[in-house]
Formats: C-alpha cells, structure tokens, sequence
C-alpha cells in the first residue's frame, strides 16, 4: 500500500526522480557525443592505440551512466515508499559497475591483442604465442578478480570462498591431473617458448613431425606435412625432445663423392677445384665451415666430402641450392677428364704353372 501511495504524483520525490532521470539521458547524450569527437579526431592520427581505447571505453561507460542513474532513482522512490532496499541497491550497483569496468578491461586486452598481431605489422618483431598467452592470462585473471569482488559486495566471505576452493582444489586435482598436467605443459611452452605458431617443429622420441598451428591451454594442434591435423597434449612436451627446424640458421650439405680408382692422379685437383667453387658460391655462406677433402678409399671408389652450409633455411629454396652445387661438382669431375665411381668388381686370373711351362 506504502509503494502506491509513492507513486501518487502530488507527492513531491516524483519531481527528484524526474530531474535524475533527465540528468542521466542528458550525461549520455553528452557523453555519447563527446566520446564520438574524439573517436574521429584518433582516427585522423596515425596512433592506433587512441583509437582502442576509446571503442573499448564506449559501451562500458554509457552502460555505467545507465546503472547510476537508474539506481539512484530507484533509492529515491524506495525511501520515500519507506522500503529498505539501500542494502541491496547498494550491492547491485557495486555488482554491475565491476561487471562493466571487467568488461571495459578485457575488451581493451582483446584490442591490444589484435593490434600487436595485426599482419600488416612487422611480423618478425613479436612473438605470436607468447602475445596469446599473456593475452588469455590477463583476461583471466581479470575475470576472477571481478567474480571476487562481485561476491565480496553481494555480502558473501571471499576467504571463505577461497578455502572452500583450496579444499576443493584438493580433490579436483587429483581427479584432474591430467588436466592440470596439460595445463602446466601450456604454460611451460608459453614461458619457455621452445615453439610458436607457425614453427615447423619434430620430435625425435615420438612420430610427431609438422607446423604448430595453435597452442592451447590442454592441447597444441599440429598440422602434418600430409595436411593432416595432429592434437598433442601439452603435458606430452614435458617428457620429450622437440627440434625446431624453423629456427635453424643455416641449412647443412654433407655429400660423400666417390671417384674411380682410374682418376687417383685427378683427385687432388679435383678436390681444390670443388673447394674453389664453394668459395664463390653466392649461396653458400662463408662464415660457416667449409670442407671438402679427400677422406677414404672405398671398396670401388676414391671418396671425398663436402661439408657445408647455404644462406637460406626455406626448404625448397635449399634443395635448388643443393641441385647447383651437386651438378657444379659433377662439371667439374668432367672438366678433368674423371668420373664418378659405382660399384664394380675386378677378377684377376693367373694361369696354371704347368701350361705357362708348355708354353
């Protein structure tokens, strides 16, 4: 009976109601259009980082105009109608104003994330895996903080919260320990950063070989060079060896070449004009080792080796690199007048004593 006599209009808070109302519409419409000037004034400057801030700032703030307005109202009309909701108002709004100040700061993490590995970026200049690590980090840690808050307002003990959940986390872990494996190995690979996406990666203890192409919080996805997908537990790189072919800084030739046995006077010659070609190889990298020499004598050839490293580590560029090289070596067998050795077996007969007597 109270609320409707409060809502009979000759009763004078009516009026205070109606001034708070049109304060808040008025502090959203100044706001809203205080907020797009400076929203097309960023987008004239080359700076990005104005510009997330404020689409990150918008709707959480227009939001949070609403909450104060509307909850301040409320608390005129429920104590003119003398009931006592300031308590639970009071709470309310505390709640809501963490939910939107949450939502302001995770959606400015999102943002920031985006900028950073925007392609058009320089690519080389940042490190994609550990941009999303920190990145889903931050936005849980925020998350949980606002759930705490939350029920630290809503009148509920967060110490005791958190001693339940020690307790708790007791019996989940042991129920969950493998997940909780798969989650440590996450943050080993994001911390260590022994890959990223898009690193060709292989494991010489299991028959994992391809590009990484997300790591998770529980599995990292691995696409094979057959195109298939392969999903690998995290806690899986916590027990193995991982080689990371994508950060090599050079690529390897190790080439064994065997000479006949008729060239033995050419080999030497040889082995100098191979190692000549080297020198001059634009591809070849000369601040690595560089050998070629002569090294065994084979059941059918003269064997010597070539032991060095190209400029490039992309796969395909390499092989053509190889292609020249082994073919430059080839030319110059020919030039002097060699050939490459392949098996073969000499028989030598002698004849009888008694018939080389006769004779």
């Amino acid at each position: 009976m109270d609320l409707v006599k409060a809502l009979i209009p000759d009763y004078p808070w009516i009026g205070q109601v109606f001034l708070i109302v049109l304060a808040t519409l008025t502090a959203r419409m100044l706001t809203g259009i205080v907020l797009n000037r400076i929203e097309r004034g960023a987008r004239l400057t080359e700076n990005a980082w104005d510009d997330i801030l404020i689409l990150s700032l918008k709707k959480p703030l227009s939001y949070l105009i609403w909450v104060f307005g509307f909850s301040w109202a409320v608390q005129i009309v429920a104590t003119s109608a003398e009931l006592d909701l300031d308590g639970l108002l009071i709470a309310l709004r505390e709640v809501l104003s963490t939910g939107l100040i949450a939502w302001f700061i995770v959606g400015l993490i999102h943002r920031v994330e985006e900028q950073v590995l925007d392609p058009t970026r320089d690519a080389d200049a940042i490190d994609r895996t550990t941009v999303l690590a920190i990145s889903k980090l931050l936005r849980t840690s925020v998350i949980i903080v606002a759930a705490l808050i939350a029920l630290q307002s809503l009148g509920l003990s967060v110490s005791g919260v958190l001693a339940a959940g020690g307790i708790g986390g007791i019996a989940i872990g042991f129920a969950a320990k493998d997940l909780l494996a798969n989650f440590f190995g996450a943050l080993m690979i994001f911390l260590d950063r022994p890959f990223s996406v898009g690193d060709w990666i292989r494991s010489p203890d299991k028959n994992i070989e391809g590009t990484v192409e997300f790591i998770g919080w529980r599995l990292t996805r691995i696409r094979t060079f057959d195109k298939r997908p392969l999903y690998v537990p995290n806690s899986t790189f916590t027990q193995i060896s991982v080689e990371n072919p994508s950060r090599m800084l050079n690529r390897r030739i190790y080439e064994v070449i065997g000479l006949r046995y008729d060239d033995s006077k050419q080999v030497k010659e040889i082995v100098q004009a191979v190692h000549d070609m080297l020198r001059q190889h634009p591809e070849i990298d000369q601040d690595q080792t560089l050998i070629v020499n002569f090294n065994a004598f084979g059941a059918s050839s003269l064997d010597f080796f070539v032991y060095t490293f190209t400029k490039t580590t992309d796969w395909v560029k390499y092989h053509q690199i190889k292609q020249d090289v082994l073919l430059q070596i080839l030319s110059v067998v020919h030039e002097h007048g060699a050939d490459v050795a392949f098996p073969t077996t000499t028989v030598k007969l002698e004849a009888e004593p008694s018939l080389m007597n006769a004779d």
